[in-house]
């Protein structure tokens, strides 16, 4: 009897344990499954943002365009003897260094918590605006800051007038002389003016304003006065282009004055029916900047060149636009030259997808179309100023090389027409001969 009780309880236990063996191994079938399931899902999300993606913007390519020219050249320098060294002190330090060779093997930037996931969740990597060339006055690779106004602006009373004093003086402004290189103006001095217009500078966001310029600072001012806001950094780029003989449109709409129901969201939107505009009108217009300013505070809006003060710029490049990569080659002109004649100024090229927002910026509209964030929410006038003249020179200086290579090659092609042509001509005397 004891033993026919003991074969059963050990049946029952047998039983018990068989249960949750079954039970755990359909729970592991289940976790399996379920993995299997998810990391398919990622792969697939993965190959479709790729596919979808048509900025092509690697991580290693943000990586590398986050790093100064002077770091890579150091690092050559290491195992190359014959790479000249220069006497400035070497970057190769252990700030650098190790965020580099971290983010290198990781892809982890050490600066960005968030990139720690978003390498592994389709779509999230590319929330981020991406460095597409560096800029020394950018070494930590902060992205520029842009939110929407969340308030009035600073002073609505004042409502934009493009005769209004341009700089604080008692002279009204007065429309940009469309004289040609060598002739006289109006007041018998020699212009220098074009009076084919080549160049339109105008405003998505007309109202971004500057705290020095206003009577009430806050954390996002903004204006209605072309005095206080990013026109008057437009004008003064405007008249520095005129004076070196590149005639220039700016455009001073003030969309948020001027449009009924006015809808920030559509910013972008009111600027290109503006500018389509504009294009129609002028058939020479290919060069396309849209000026803004940045929302961050001066301390990293400024850079300091012996002494003096200038305010720092970014340039933005929209990846939904699929021609982006002359765009992109033409700020990098204007970019390369920056970094040349006055390292620090530039924060670099960005590039950003309409994730960060339009992400098409009027790009579209050609291939010299580019934004152009100056200074922040804390620059003042004397360092917008600066700052636009020496933008405004090496604009004009790649517009001037622009068209002498567009010439050389206008001539080119002639050349060969006129020896195709006597060709042609040749193997017809031949044949009839």
């Amino acid at each position: 009897m004891h033993n026919r009780k003991f074969r059963i309880w050990n049946i029952a236990r047998l039983r018990r344990n068989m249960m949750e063996v079954l039970s755990m191994g359909r729970t592991l079938v289940l976790l399996m499954l379920g993995s299997l399931l998810f990391f398919l899902l990622l792969g697939l999300g993965g190959m479709a943002e790729k596919s979808m993606n048509t900025s092509s913007v690697s991580s290693m390519k943000g990586l590398a365009a986050s790093l100064s020219s002077r770091f890579f050249m150091d690092m050559i320098g290491m195992e190359m003897p014959h790479v000249p060294l220069k006497k400035e002190t070497s970057t190769l330090t252990a700030e650098k260094i190790t965020p580099f060779v971290f983010e290198l093997l990781t892809s982890v930037n050490p600066k960005d918590p968030k990139s720690l996931v978003a390498g592994e969740v389709p779509g999230m990597k590319t929330n981020q605006p991406v460095p597409l060339r560096t800029g020394s006055g950018n070494e930590k690779g902060e992205a520029p800051a842009d939110y929407k106004p969340d308030h009035p602006p600073a002073d609505p009373e004042n409502k934009p007038d493009v005769t209004a004093p341009e700089e604080g003086g008692d002279k009204p402004v007065e429309p940009p002389s469309t004289s040609s290189p060598g002739s006289t103006n109006k007041n018998g001095k020699k212009g220098t003016t074009s009076a084919k217009k080549n160049v339109l500078i105008y405003h998505s966001h007309p109202q971004e304003a500057f705290n020095p310029l206003l009577q009430k600072p806050s954390s996002n001012p903004g204006s209605s006065s072309p005095n206080k806001n990013i026109l008057l950094v437009g004008s003064m780029i405007a008249k520095r282009l005129e004076a070196k003989g590149i005639g220039t449109i700016h455009d001073k709409t003030d969309y948020q004055s001027s449009v009924p129901d006015y809808s920030w969201n559509y910013s972008y939107k009111y600027s290109r029916e503006k500018v389509k505009s504009v294009l129609s009108q002028n058939e020479d217009v290919t060069y396309l900047i849209d000026l803004h300013r940045d929302s961050q505070r001066h301390n990293k809006t400024t850079a300091t060149i012996n002494g003096v003060n200038y305010a720092q710029v970014y340039f933005i490049i929209g990846h939904a636009n699929k021609n982006w990569r002359k765009n992109e080659e033409f700020a990098s002109k204007i970019n390369s030259q920056l970094e040349k004649s006055y390292p620090g100024i530039s924060r670099g090229v960005w590039g950003k997808s309409a994730d960060q927002g339009n992400g098409e910026y009027n790009q579209s509209l050609s291939p010299n179309s580019i934004l152009i964030e100056i200074g922040g929410i804390d620059s003042t006038k004397e360092e917008l100023q600066r700052t636009a003249n020496i933008l405004a020179d090496i604009i004009a200086d790649v517009y001037w090389q622009d068209q002498k290579a567009k010439k050389a090659s206008a001539m080119n092609k002639q050349d060969k027409g006129e020896t195709k042509n006597q060709t042609a001509a040749v193997q017809k005397d031949s044949k009839q001969s």
